[in-house]
């Protein structure tokens, strides 16, 4: 269905987006104001459409039931198997050294596979 880099681009993408909203809904419900102005995107924006591509494929990828729709159980199940495969040294925490080595962070950088 989709390649080991397939997915992990998908991770990665999900995870920037997730990291995005984190930090704006932190600065918003901390009262601070932010310092440059939201991009204008519309559903025709490029970046809108390359992401919703991408999210498309991240649900296909987590549907394990194919219902058209991720349940709470069927995300945490996907992000669960990452974090394992992650976790080189199976000691239930992520490190530098541990993301540094990982295909995401190759594939993140322009590398290929290993």
């Amino acid at each position: 269905m989709f390649s080991k880099t397939q997915k992990l681009g998908i991770v990665a993408a999900i995870a920037g987006i997730l990291a995005v909203g984190v930090v704006l809904k932190t600065s918003n419900a901390a009262g601070q104001a932010t310092t440059a102005a939201a991009p204008n995107f519309t559903p025709q924006s490029k970046p809108v459409a390359a992401g919703e591509y991408e999210a498309k494929k991240l649900l296909i990828l987590m549907d394990a039931d194919k219902s058209g729709a991720v349940s709470k159980k069927e995300f945490m199940d996907f992000m669960a198997a990452e974090f394992d495969r992650l976790d080189t040294n199976h000691d239930g925490m992520l490190d530098v050294k541990e993301l540094e080595e990982s295909q995401l962070m190759q594939a993140h950088h322009g590398g290929g596979h290993r």
